[in-house]
């Protein structure tokens, strides 16, 4: 434990920049972090708890910028499907999940770069684009590349869409919680485990901020589209 710890913190801190730059990723790469130091079933709900301050923190320094209807659909669809994935975390087979991920991340890329100017998703879509990543990611541990594609094809960039990207997750985070709290996942060594790692989150999405504000929306798009093909070739060789 007394080296699990400072290297987990390491690890939030680098993840939490990570995100609150590109808006996405560090749980990604978090989730591999915390598996190889606890195991996958303590790895799931204490990367949970750690996105929520990570999340909690960008919906915050961002919050001038938010879009309150996306958010409102999106929860509509993530809160009954991440219960619901929450409570078969224990059951699910997570590696078909997690290479099927891995295909459409690659192929979301692809597909942008052929179409640089793909249509405006409705508000409305978002219910089914929350409905899938509260699935996934209660699952999962962390989809946040999955709605990357649908922000920015919104339309949003920088500070509006980290910031709704980061309020729209976390109704999924929060209904995680609950659903592992119900089964038993949540146990007082995880709790103490993400209370620990909060300050360094923290550190991580304030410094990410200060980053994010000095790029162009153009360099800021590619880093996501970056981060895309990242994330997905992670989940293809099953980290």
């Amino acid at each position: 434990m007394t080296i699990a710890l400072p290297a987990a913190c390491a690890a939030a801190f680098a993840l939490a920049l990570l995100s609150a730059v590109a808006g996405f990723g560090g749980g990604v790469l978090l989730l591999p972090v915390f598996t190889a130091l606890f195991g996958l079933r303590f790895a799931v709900p204490m990367l949970t708890l750690t996105q929520l301050s990570s999340n909690g923190s960008r919906v915050w320094l961002n919050r001038r910028d938010l879009h309150g209807r996306l958010i409102g659909w999106f929860a509509l669809g993530a809160v009954p499907f991440a219960l619901a994935g929450g409570l078969l975390l224990a059951h699910a087979p997570l590696a078909p999940l997690q290479r099927a991920l891995g295909v459409f991340l690659i192929g979301v890329v692809i597909w942008r770069r052929l179409n640089p100017h793909p249509r405006k998703p409705s508000d409305h879509a978002f219910a089914g684009v929350g409905a899938a990543s509260g699935l996934g990611s209660a699952l999962l541990g962390s989809v946040g590349p999955l709605t990357a594609p649908f922000f920015l094809a919104y339309g949003l960039a920088r500070a509006a869409y980290i910031g709704t990207e980061a309020a729209a997750a976390l109704t999924m985070h929060l209904t995680k919680l609950t659903a592992y709290g119900a089964g038993d996942l949540l146990t007082t060594k995880i709790l103490l485990y993400g209370a620990a790692l909060t300050p360094a989150t923290l550190a991580g999405a304030w410094t990410g901020k200060k980053v994010v504000d000095h790029i162009s929306d153009r360099v800021f798009v590619h880093l996501v589209e970056a981060g895309l093909i990242a994330a997905g070739m992670l989940f293809l060789i099953g980290l």
